[in-house]
């Protein structure tokens, strides 16, 4: 069975001050995600998800889906503040969706296969898609609890624009994780890779694996992610903070902790780029300017 890319686009895209998923940034007005999908596809991926706000089905489907039919398979599913487990209610008051982990568990009625989790608005390079596809397909049919993230050095993965969030990551000989962190601010100080914690600002090696949100999971993801999901809407502290969120690497970290699953970390010699700010869309523009004058991609992908 082959492997379905899920991508998560249900983000407001405040820091950047729009839409992005939807802004066309290749030489024909190509999204990021439109080079995402064309790596996947090319990695012998059969199906594309989406999660979406469901306020921008509409512009989503004609800006976005039409250009697929009859190339590949697609879904739709959409993340709500609402979409909660029964017995649980939204807090009066809180406007910040629920988190990545969240989005991906809208995704339970319509993946049955392995997949692989992306942010639709980040450039993950095509090594990148080769090798987390060559890992979902190699799983024994019916396989589970063997998952994958593909790890980014840090030093690549930064924007010279502001602070960027991402998952640091260890791992042991077997190259499994062993634990991820999300940090929320991530960038050079006096020269030096750094992330915030409280009010200090701490150093980390400019080679240290991060995770870039591209998660390789089989269904049985979607059974744990409920379950715990009920727990974080437990806990007091989760539902009077209106801005906690239920991460992918949360979810993750329990996982691991508790020996239920192993996640390998795959080497790419991919570099990320992306739009996290809008001051980063002329750089990466012309990143993609130059892969496809390099011949790495068509100048008109579809």
């Amino acid at each position: 069975m082959k492997p379905t890319l899920f991508l998560l686009a249900a983000g407001m895209g405040s820091r950047y001050g729009g839409l992005k998923q939807l802004d066309g940034l290749g030489p024909n007005g190509e999204t990021i995600m439109d080079y995402s999908i064309y790596d996947a596809i090319r990695a012998g991926f059969g199906k594309i998800v989406w999660v979406i706000r469901k306020d921008f089905e509409e512009q989503f489907r004609t800006q976005i889906l039409a250009k697929y039919e009859g190339k590949v398979a697609c879904e739709l599913c959409f993340q709500a503040l609402d979409a909660l487990p029964e017995g649980f209610k939204c807090p009066e008051g809180r406007v910040k969706p629920w988190g990545t982990n969240h989005a991906v568990l809208m995704g339970k009625d319509v993946i049955k296969e392995p997949f692989c989790v992306i942010n639709c608005d980040d450039f993950y390079g095509r090594d990148a898609f080769a090798q987390i596809g060559k890992f979902l397909s190699e799983l024994p049919e019916g396989a589970k609890n063997k998952y994958a993230m593909v790890g980014f050095r840090v030093c690549n993965t930064l924007s010279e624009n502001g602070s960027v969030a991402r998952g640091i990551c260890s791992t042991n000989e077997m190259h499994h994780l062993t634990d991820v962190v999300e940090r929320t601010e991530i960038l050079r100080v006096d020269g030096k890779i750094c992330y915030k914690d409280g009010e200090n600002w701490v150093e980390i090696p400019e080679n240290s694996p991060v995770s870039m949100n591209m998660w390789g999971f089989t269904p049985d993801y979607f059974e744990h992610s409920e379950a715990f999901f009920k727990v974080f809407l437990s806990d007091p502290k989760n539902m009077e903070n209106l801005k906690a969120e239920f991460f992918i690497p949360l979810m993750v970290n329990k996982l691991i902790n508790e020996g239920t699953a192993t996640v390998e970390v795959l080497d790419t010699t991919s570099k990320w780029f992306g739009v996290t700010y809008a001051a980063d869309r002329p750089d990466t523009v012309a990143r993609i300017k130059s892969l496809v004058e390099a011949g790495e991609y068509p100048e008109k992908l579809w």
